[in-house]
């Protein structure tokens, strides 16, 4: 196991590596998210009421928006792992495919992390004042980076599936549309009744549900649990599916 984390640390290390060298894309998944919330809060908000300001209501979506943008690159990266050949250097130093996509995974939390402290420092000059207990933080942050880990393992198992990087891409699509079915910039109750029963029930909704209750000090009930759950199992599901893909692709 300590060989396993080991190797996953140092291959984590190559990902952030592989990220400095193309920078676009970095950059791309950074400020796409800032530019949307920037979009949203000073072109709509003023037509849509929530209650409250509405920089205050959106930054929860921007920050899984930016989530999402950000470990779509993991499938892209292990696409060109695949294609590239590298994996079977790898395997003749009988590195196994758990800590290569490990790798992959903890770069997209690194680089997510970072983002996510552009979005905030963006969301603060605009005006957005989070009223959040200490304890609140470390939930909040916490939840954020389970979620961030769960697709990242997914956006893994993505590139596995693709046959090719520029199939892997296609992977962002989901990642961008998954959030506007939800809670993120309108309230749920304003969608077409047909709407409702998905966007309450979909995984993004009760995880901003979460981030916007204790980043404002407000009641969020088991909704944490809720959103914690659904990140365990999607977790569960991308880390299985991966390995099981892994050894399909290397066989």
């Amino acid at each position: 196991m300590s060989d396993t984390l080991t190797t996953a640390r140092i291959l984590t290390g190559r990902g952030i590596r592989l990220s400095r060298r193309n920078p676009d894309a970095v950059i791309t998944s950074m400020m796409l998210p800032v530019m949307l919330m920037l979009i949203f809060v000073y072109f709509f908000g003023g037509a849509i009421d929530t209650g409250t300001r509405y920089v205050t209501y959106v930054v929860p979506g921007v920050l899984l928006l930016c989530a999402g943008f950000g470990s779509a690159s993991t499938a892209v990266s292990v696409s060109e792992d695949m294609k590239g050949g590298i994996i079977d250097r790898f395997r003749s130093l009988d590195v196994g495919g758990t800590p290569i996509l490990a790798g992959h995974v903890g770069a997209s939390v690194a680089r997510n992390l970072l983002a996510t402290v552009l979005v905030f420092g963006v969301a603060f000059l605009i005006g957005f004042r989070p009223t959040a207990t200490p304890l609140g933080w470390l939930a909040a942050i916490g939840l954020l980076v389970a979620f961030i880990t769960a697709i990242s393992w997914l956006s893994a198992a993505a590139g596995l599936l693709a046959r090719t990087p520029e199939a892997a891409g296609g992977f962002t699509f989901l990642m961008m549309f998954l959030p506007y079915p939800s809670s993120a910039f309108v309230p749920i109750d304003t969608m077409p009744g047909w709407l409702h029963g998905f966007a309450e029930h979909q995984p993004v909704t009760p995880v901003i549900e979460s981030l916007r209750g204790l980043l404002l000090d407000q009641p969020v009930g088991d909704t944490p649990w809720i959103a914690l759950g659904w990140c365990a199992g999607l977790l569960a599901l991308a880390v299985t599916a991966s390995e099981s893909l892994f050894r399909l692709r290397t066989r």
